[in-house]
């Protein structure tokens, strides 16, 4: 339709104009633009004499039923039956391609969300990275692009040295043996006690202090050396195999699959490489004793990349993942989804990046969340070992669906925390109402998924669907047809800006249409059934497209 209204546009007028097409009150019309007044100043016309020859040119088309202008030059637009009845027919033949975008066609992405460290429990942001990457990876699948996903985590670092002191010191001296002791379902909360209780001493005890900082040193030797002899290195590797298979369970749990695990121990020696390479031609410099990048002269701050110790710290470990993941992949495109409060850190490190390979950060981009509270809660820390839990978040959510009486079948719950977390703008701090989540009504993934179950049922009791062309619609008929062409437009939006909230706002939307619709119009038997049914259809395969994009089940029956 915009490029529609600016062909006629150049062909009466000879000027080339950006047209914004809007949606007003449904009384005045499907679609309207104020491009006459826009374009009235350039002219030096009367703004409604421009808008009744541009909606004279439209009304010969045939695709529009009216097409009138209001107020100083307003044009309203409503689309004919037959535009509509041909849309229709569209969305049966194309299915789930309809309304895709082309945006990643032949492009290559690497999407890094998630990030768990070994030796620690996944919080509630894992989970709401998790769905959040997972849904956008999911859009750049949906519009033509490769996707790789990959997480990232320290399997190496201090975190891992506190873990180990803790430990060493809980099991006495009978380690490494004594940890068969520990029950397989027990493991993750076991190290992430001892990393707890490794950070307090560490905070506090300067003996400890000294001794997990030679931890430190010795778990990267555990690489280099081939150590998995030693007392502490079987401790080491037996933890992070504990940690990986907690981790795969998990995601397992929560339907999120990852092609690859970067861990820091792999990126870290590229990184270190690099730094003191890139050092020598100026890049990096060393500052009382550490290697460090000064992003002052970018409007940033100086970060340290390599340690007093010689070892490479987060940033240098960055600096090696990305070149990893560009060996790996040569992509279009590398986007990174973390917590908000690494906003700053990662502009350094891109910026250092830039300075020896600018076409790989110019390709990275780098997106940030809030972080995940309950109803009345407060921001909660896992160094002191008080934060929410991932698991957490999904037994509160089985919960409260039990408490409504529909069991403890967990796929409802994980709907309903999907679609709580994704109904958002990506940005912002999500505050979690279990009971809220798993609702019937109102905004929420149950309620979709209910929605959608309602219809499928109705086209259980037809014989066949009709997908031949509709030539009229009555006015329920029509407004759910004109709610349901707005998706391509939809999906468009939110590819372009990889935000799957306008996927959300959408959805609920049409299935509120739908909802109105179904109480007006009587379906089986009817002898309006064959277009009503073909709706119904329609319905079906948009909300089953969206919700297969937010990584949402889409069950026949609730």
């Amino acid at each position: 339709m915009e490029q529609k209204i600016s062909q006629i546009i150049e062909q009466l007028f000879g000027q080339k104009v950006a047209v914004l097409i809007t949606k007003p009150d449904a009384k005045f019309g499907d679609y309207a633009t104020n491009v006459a007044l826009q374009l009235a100043g350039k002219l030096g016309q009367n703004p409604r004499q421009v808008a009744e020859k541009i909606a004279e040119s439209l009304n010969k088309t045939g695709d529009y039923s009216e097409v009138s202008v209001a107020g100083p030059g307003f044009i309203n637009i409503r689309l004919s039956a037959w535009a509509l009845g041909n849309e229709l027919q569209k969305i049966h033949k194309q299915m789930g391609e309809y309304g895709r975008s082309k945006k990643y066609d032949g492009k290559v992405v690497v999407t890094e969300y998630s990030d768990p460290n070994p030796f620690k429990v996944l919080h509630a942001g894992h989970l709401y990275t998790s769905i959040v990457g997972d849904a956008i990876s999911n859009l750049i699948e949906a519009s033509g692009g490769q996707v790789h996903r990959v997480n990232f985590g320290g399997d190496v670092g201090l975190h891992v040295a506190k873990t180990l002191w803790a430990a060493v010191k809980n099991l006495g001296g009978e380690y490494p043996e004594k940890l068969n002791d520990i029950p397989e379902n027990e493991r993750a909360d076991w190290l992430a006690g001892r990393y707890v209780e490794g950070t307090a001493a560490y905070e506090d005890n300067e003996a400890a202090k000294k001794v997990i900082t030679v931890i430190n040193k010795q778990v990267y030797g555990f690489h280099s050396d081939n150590d998995h002899q030693s007392p502490l290195a079987q401790i080491y590797w037996t933890g992070r195999d504990w940690s990986y298979a907690y981790f795969d369970t998990f995601y397992d749990r929560i339907g999120t699959k990852f092609e690859r695990y970067y861990p820091e121990s792999e990126t870290a020696p590229l990184g270190l490489k690099t730094v003191l390479e890139q050092k020598k031609k100026g890049v990096y410099e060393e500052s009382d004793g550490a290697i460090v990048f000064k992003g002052e002269p970018y409007g940033l701050h100086t970060r340290v990349f390599v340690n007093r110790e010689g070892l490479p710290t987060y940033e240098a470990k960055d600096v090696g993942l990305s070149i990893r993941k560009w060996d790996d992949y040569h992509f279009d495109e590398s986007i990174i989804i973390t917590g908000n409060d690494i906003i700053e850190y990662m502009k350094v490190v891109l910026k250092s990046i830039e300075q020896f390979k600018p076409e790989l950060s110019r390709r990275t981009k780098h997106f940030t969340h809030g972080n995940v509270k309950l109803a009345g809660g407060v921001k909660m820390s896992s160094r002191k070992g008080n934060f929410l839990k991932a698991v957490d978040v999904i037994d509160y959510a089985v919960d409260a669906n039990d408490k409504a009486d529909r069991g403890r079948d967990e796929a409802p719950a994980l709907a309903a925390i999907k679609w709580s977390f994704l109904k958002s703008r990506v940005g912002g701090d999500i505050i979690f109402d279990p009971e809220e989540s798993v609702a019937l009504t109102g905004n929420s993934g149950p309620y979709m998924q209910y929605s959608y179950a309602r219809a499928r049922s109705v086209l259980a009791q037809a014989s066949n669907v009709s997908t031949q062309q509709a030539l009229d619609f009555d006015e329920a008929e029509r407004s759910l047809m004109v709610k349901l062409i707005e998706y391509p437009d939809v999906v468009h939006e939110a590819t372009d800006n990889l935000a799957p909230h306008i996927i959300c706002t959408y959805l609920y939307e049409l299935a509120q249409e739908f909802s109105r619709f179904y109480e007006k119009s009587h379906v089986i038997g009817d002898e309006r059934e064959a277009i009503r049914l073909s709706l119904v259809s329609a319905y079906s395969i948009i909300v089953s497209g969206g919700l297969r994009i937010l990584g949402i089940e889409t069950p026949e029956r609730m």
